[in-house]
């Protein structure tokens, strides 16, 4: 194949999978020297999209609209794209986005189902495919492409750098709040079922604010997200920050920070792609795909157990036969996921105090930033 000048990225998945495709991107980016790389993603993951480097045009896919017309959006999709760039990388085996491969690029490669039912179309027509693996990370998946192009590359997830404006928002913030050091403590995600508790967070909290350096609380500002900040209580130490920032200040935040202490979301993936310590809450979440990356080891976590420690990251799950079932809550419908209910806030503490209390090299990193360009 000849070099690539036009590259599009197909991610039709969550946040998450759109942040772990970067190191893909940058691989691909340092290897043709500088091509043109395009995304598609879908809406919701806009935010996050946005900030991947090394990209130039973003298209987006919307569920509400396929609802509202099932094909108008994909006509002007197949219109934009048409054969459109010398190579196309899908990242998810759905028959759309792999349609949206084939029709894109004059040389695509894919993930794919390991279902001969399902994916026999898909291997006559792809250039290349890889099976997509739900035992191994979606770090390892998201790269599995560059081996068919014969790219050398690091299992590294590497983080991404923010605007000079972002960095100097969050200075400022911090600087009226007067806080220097501190630890994020990210009590929501996207889903409620894969939230802790608010007895357990609350009791966590209580053991947090006693450890003598500011805990920052973190989140959006969607209608979860300013729930949770409605339950906040008031300790010493403990500072709600759910609100205050936009995706890439949280960024610059996070690399400000000294540790991160929450959930399983793309906040607790941004702070692993940083070398952060992190100590994450899992429910009901796949581990094996979605534990934290850990740069350190260039390995994450593929067994299940109540807490586990690899590198800089620990892990906190439910001791319980069901963990993890993968599914959205217990009645994988998004109600209440009973495995959260069962983690000991004492246990995370008791890690949490022990790494703080015996560490020498907690201090804050310098932003890296980028142009705006």
């Amino acid at each position: 194949m000849r070099i690539p000048r036009k590259i599009l990225i197909i991610i039709q998945r969550s946040n998450g999978d759109v942040f772990l495709s970067s190191s893909l991107i940058k691989a691909l980016y340092e290897e043709y020297n500088s091509p043109q790389i395009d995304m598609l993603v879908n809406d919701d993951t806009i935010s996050i999209a946005k900030l991947i480097p090394f990209t130039k045009n973003i298209y987006t896919f919307s569920y509400l609209k396929k609802q509202k017309n099932r094909w108008k959006q994909e006509q002007k999709l197949i219109s934009k794209n048409f054969k459109k760039y010398d190579l196309s990388i899908n990242l998810t085996a759905s028959d759309r986005s792999v349609f949206y491969a084939l029709i894109s690029g004059k040389k695509s490669i894919s993930a794919i189902e390991d279902n001969r039912n399902k994916s026999w179309w898909k291997k006559i027509f792809l250039s290349h495919y890889y099976y997509f693996d739900n035992s191994q990370h979606i770090l390892l998946n998201n790269l599995q492409s560059l081996n068919y192009l014969n790219i050398n590359f690091n299992n590294t997830h590497y983080d991404i750098g923010v605007t000079i404006e972002a960095a100097e928002a969050i200075n400022r913030k911090l600087g009226l709040i007067n806080v220097k050091d501190f630890i994020i403590f990210h009590p929501s995600t996207q889903y409620n079922y894969k939230v802790y508790p608010q007895n357990l967070r609350d009791t966590l909290l209580c053991s947090l604010s006693e450890l003598g350096v500011s805990i920052l609380i973190t989140g959006g500002s969607d209608s979860l997200d300013l729930e949770i900040k409605k339950q906040i209580p008031s300790l010493p130490n403990v500072i709600d920050f759910i609100g205050e920032t936009s995706l890439e200040e949280f960024i610059a935040l996070s690399k400000l920070s000294l540790g991160y202490i929450g959930m399983d979301t793309l906040n607790m993936h941004i702070a692993a792609s940083q070398n952060k310590r992190i100590f994450a809450i899992f429910g009901p979440t796949n581990l094996s795909m979605w534990s934290p990356w850990s740069n350190q080891l260039e390995l994450s976590a593929n067994q299940d157990k109540p807490i586990q420690t690899y590198g800089n990251i620990t892990i906190f799950q439910a001791d319980m036969p069901c963990v993890a079932c993968g599914k959205a809550g217990c009645d994988d419908n998004h109600g209440n996921s009973d495995c959260l209910d069962n983690i000991d806030p004492k246990a995370i503490f008791k890690e949490v105090d022990s790494w703080f209390n015996n560490e020498s090299d907690n201090v804050p990193i310098v932003i890296e930033t980028v142009n705006n360009d």
